[in-house]
C-alpha cells in the first residue's frame, strides 16, 4: 500500500466579507471591507469587487478609500465569524478527524486513510465545499496535493469557488514552472532580489545550490530549495497543545517608520483576538512583538504578561524598532505565550 499524504487545503473565499454579504443582501456586489473606519484605522479583509480597485487586507482605510472611493466598510462581528468557523470544522469532522486549523477562515485535512467518496481526496473536497455552499451559503476553495505547501499553494490556483488538484505525478512539472512569488516568505522584495540573481521560477533554484542562495535570502535558503523540488515533509498539527500563538504578516512592500509598523500591528492585534478565542482557557504569560528586516535578520522583544494587551504590544514596537539601524521592514508578528500546562511544547505560527 502507497504511504503518499493526501492533503486537502480549504480557504474560504473573503470569509469575513462573505458573512457580511451574506447577511447582509445589500453589501452585494458593492466594494466591500471589513475593518475599521477611522483615519489610523486598517482593514480586516475585502471582497473580490474591492480588490478590483487594489483595495487588500492591513491597508490603512484612509488608502483604501483612495483606490476605491465608494468603499463601504463595516465594522466585524467576531463572535459570528467564530461561530460559523465552529460550524464549518464540523463539516470538516464528517470527513476526517486529521485537521490542523489556520485560523478562522482556512485548515488542513488530512484524509490519507479516508473512506468516504471511494477515498478520493478529490471527491471528498468538492463534497465539503458543496456541504459548506448547501449549509452555510459560502463559497470555500480547495487544493488537493501529496504535501502541505503544494496544497496550501493549489487552494489559490482557481479562487474564487474553485479547486486544483496536483496528484504526485504532477509534483514536479507543477513545482518546475511555479513562480517563486508564491512560495510563502517570498515577498515583492525578496522577489525582485532573487530576480536579480537570475531566479525566477522554481526551475531557476533548482539549477542552483543552497550556499548560493544563502548569499541572497540567509537562512531562508535551505527551505526555498527543499520547496522548488516540492518537498515538504510537516505532518498536521492536530493533537499538541499550544505553547504560544503567533500572528505575522509579510508586507506587500517593505514599510520605514514605526508609525507604519503600529498600522499593521493594529490589523494583526484583531486577528490574534479572533485567533486568540478559542484558547480562552489559556493562562497568558507573556507578550511579544517580532520584525525582520530587508536583510532577513529579525528580532523578537518579550515581556511577562497576563492578557492581550494592544498598548504593551505598541510599547514593546518601539523597542524593536529601535533594533532597526535605518533597515526597513519586511515583516511583523505578534505573539502570546501560555502557562506551561502540558508536557508537550509547540508554537504554531499563523502566517497572513
Amino acid at each position: 500500500m502507497s504511504n503518499q499524504k493526501k492533503i486537502i487545503h480549504i480557504d474560504m473565499d473573503c470569509f469575513y466579507a462573505a458573512i457580511e454579504m451574506r447577511d447582509f443582501p445589500e453589501y452585494q456586489n458593492i466594494p466591500l471591507a471589513v475593518g475599521g473606519d477611522g483615519p489610523r484605522s486598517v482593514l480586516c479583509t475585502s471582497n473580490y469587487q474591492a480588490r478590483q480597485f487594489g483595495v487588500r487586507s492591513a491597508m490603512s482605510a484612509i488608502k483604501a478609500k483612495q483606490l476605491c472611493p465608494h468603499l463601504k466598510i463595516v465594522h466585524g462581528r467576531m463572535d459570528v465569524y467564530k461561530e460559523t468557523s465552529i460550524r464549518i470544522r464540523e463539516i470538516f469532522l464528517r470527513y476526517t478527524e486529521l485537521i490542523e486549523p489556520l485560523s478562522l477562515d482556512e485548515a488542513y485535512l488530512d484524509v490519507t486513510e479516508a473512506t468516504m467518496c471511494q477515498g478520493s481526496a478529490t471527491l471528498i473536497a468538492q463534497q465539503i465545499r458543496a456541504d459548506i455552499f448547501n449549509e452555510l451559503n459560502l463559497t470555500a476553495s480547495a487544493g488537493i496535493a501529496p504535501n502541505k505547501f503544494l496544497a496550501k499553494i493549489a487552494s489559490d490556483e482557481n479562487k474564487p469557488n474553485g479547486q486544483c488538484v496536483i496528484t504526485p505525478d504532477q509534483v514536479a512539472h507543477f513545482v518546475e514552472k511555479l513562480s517563486l512569488k508564491k512560495i510563502p516568505g517570498i515577498g515583492p522584495k525578496t522577489f525582485e532580489k532573487l530576480k536579480r540573481h537570475g531566479y525566477t521560477t522554481c526551475a531557476d533554484v533548482r539549477e542552483s545550490n543552497i550556499r548560493a542562495l544563502q548569499n541572497i535570502v540567509g537562512k531562508f535558503a535551505n527551505s526555498l530549495y527543499l520547496k522548488s523540488h516540492g518537498v515538504d515533509n510537516r505532518e498536521l498539527e492536530v493533537s499538541r497543545k499550544r505553547k504560544s500563538l503567533a500572528i505575522e504578516t509579510t508586507l506587500s512592500r517593505d514599510i520605514s517608520s514605526q508609525d507604519e509598523c503600529k498600522l499593521v500591528i493594529d490589523s494583526l492585534y484583531q486577528k490574534l483576538l479572533t485567533r486568540l478565542a478559542p484558547h480562552s482557557n489559556r493562562e497568558i504569560i507573556r507578550q511579544g512583538v517580532k520584525l525582520k528586516f530587508t536583510d532577513f535578520n529579525q528580532t523578537t522583544v518579550e515581556t511577562q504578561s497576563n492578557e492581550c494587551q494592544r498598548a504593551l504590544f505598541v510599547s514593546l514596537l518601539s523597542k524593536a524598532y529601535s533594533r532597526s539601524n535605518k533597515r526597513n521592514i519586511r515583516l511583523v508578528g505578534l505573539t502570546l505565550g501560555f502557562a506551561d500546562d502540558s508536557d508537550e511544547s509547540q508554537q504554531l505560527s499563523l502566517a497572513l
